[in-house]
């Protein structure tokens, strides 16, 4: 069962790491690539911010975003910002956050995200912690998806092997660690599957997009050309 609560602390937890982290850059940094193809740090951070208006309004029974383009706009808007600017909204926007999660709701209710994808309330609060810390990563001031929580690679690791299962387009296909293992793509009795084995920070950052996969061990095949998530 999903612990909204647990993750609603996690999520707080990950953000003050995050602005502490940024809190060390300059005006000059934030203007630089990130890890993201096009993306500014300025781009990246001002995505988090506005992501966490988004959930708001996912929690509070609105729509997440007005509208694609609105979403696209709105990050360009704000990524030129100075630093200072870009962290005092880091602090609002989680606020509002961690306020839309402590009021009094029904947590098994269905919500609407982007797209038409739908999600548990209580599942909210983790897509946010995911949102935190691998755009953490994405800005690529030294927080690598080996210094993520372990308890938070699994669970992504889990959520990400779920998202791709049944996808005609990825072979059977067992994820191992070696000590614990996931199943995703295709079912097993639709061709020969493949095992993909290595540490957690590869497997996460190769289901994630952040890693080609080149560190992981692959046994029956290749390694499945995973779709755009």
């Amino acid at each position: 069962m999903i612990d909204h609560g647990h993750d609603l602390a996690s999520v707080q937890a990950a953000t003050e790491r995050l602005l502490i982290a940024v809190g060390k850059l300059d005006n000059a940094s934030v203007t630089q690539p990130s890890r993201l193809p096009g993306w500014t740090r300025g781009h990246v951070l001002a995505h988090l911010a506005r992501n966490a208006d988004a959930l708001v309004n996912v929690l509070e029974g609105r729509p997440m975003y007005v509208s694609g383009e609105a979403r696209d706009a709105d990050i360009e808007r704000d990524a030129p910002r100075p630093l200072d600017v870009h962290l005092a909204d880091l602090r609002e926007s989680a606020a509002r956050f961690q306020e839309a999660g402590a009021a009094p709701a029904d947590w098994s209710r269905t919500v609407e995200l982007r797209n038409g994808v739908t999600d548990s309330a209580s599942r909210v609060p983790f897509r946010r912690w995911v949102e935190v810390e691998l755009h953490h990563v994405d800005l690529g001031i030294g927080y690598e998806l080996e210094d993520l929580p372990a308890d938070f690679t699994q669970r992504e690791i889990a959520f990400l092997a779920d998202r791709f299962s049944g996808h005609h387009d990825v072979p059977p296909t067992r994820l191992t660690d070696g000590t614990h293992a996931w199943s995703t793509g295709r079912e097993a009795d639709d061709g020969p599957g493949v095992t993909v084995t290595g540490p957690p920070a590869d497997l996460l950052g190769w289901l994630a997009g952040r890693r080609s996969g080149a560190a992981l061990t692959v046994d029956g095949g290749a390694l499945p050309a995973l779709p755009p998530l």
